[in-house]
């Protein structure tokens, strides 16, 4: 069943982006990347991004168009805008050096979502024209060469500060116990890669995560 988003809305994307398991080739193996992203959605992640680099675009095109099709959550490719639109994902995730975000937003159709890759104040700038953005890494990423050094909760914080309300998601090496962490330095989600896909059980892995956002629900807000 394939999901139909008709527009971008923030109350929607912070529902969304909870929990967003990231697809990573090394991680994944020969495990087919569609049934493991079924089983993240069953332990609870609100959304895909599509990740797989050593993939040619005919190949992604096509584990993208089925997994669109076995899923009930939004669907986002990573970097490669035009299979997103050529599949009608239901949006695309760009790094530093993909199309800028402005002429990226100029060719998308309504209710398409265009996300940003944020790891300093250069990026942020350039990612002033997406929905929402991935602030990375929390900790030191074992998935991505250049992510950088990690930002921790401070180094987070002082990202979302410049994020003008939009929502603002951690990855980079998060653990289930980061959760909270993340969360209180002004995310409102997170997004794995091998905390869910390097799982034996991908789906009880995703499960941890979901523990972490609710527990933190649960808790009182501070006192002033």
């Amino acid at each position: 069943m394939i999901l139909k988003l008709d527009r971008v809305s923030i109350a929607n994307l912070r529902d969304w982006l909870r929990l967003v398991a990231v697809t990573d080739d090394r991680v994944l193996g020969s495990r087919d990347p569609v049934a493991v992203c079924m089983a993240a959605v069953r332990g609870g992640a609100t959304a895909i991004q599509l990740r797989l680099q050593q993939a040619q675009p005919r190949d992604l095109a096509r584990i993208a168009e089925r997994l669109l099709a076995r899923v009930d959550v939004p669907v986002l490719i990573n970097d490669r805008l035009d299979v997103a639109l050529a599949v009608k994902a239901h949006g695309v995730h760009l790094g530093a050096g993909d199309i800028p975000m402005a002429r990226a937003k100029a060719i998308v159709p309504a209710g398409f979502v265009v996300g940003a890759s944020v790891g300093d104040s250069e990026e942020a700038a350039a990612g002033a024209d997406a929905h929402y953005w991935g602030i990375g890494p929390w900790r030191e990423s074992v998935t991505k060469d250049d992510a950088g050094p990690p930002l921790g909760p401070e180094g987070f914080r002082r990202l979302v500060e410049l994020a003008g309300g939009r929502p603002c998601i951690a990855i980079g090496g998060v653990r289930p116990e980061d959760v909270a962490h993340v969360l209180g330095a002004g995310g409102i989600g997170v997004a794995v890669v091998s905390g869910i896909f390097g799982a034996d059980d991908v789906e009880a892995a995703a499960r941890r995560y979901v523990q972490g956002q609710d527990e933190q629900d649960r808790r009182p807000p501070p006192t002033r």
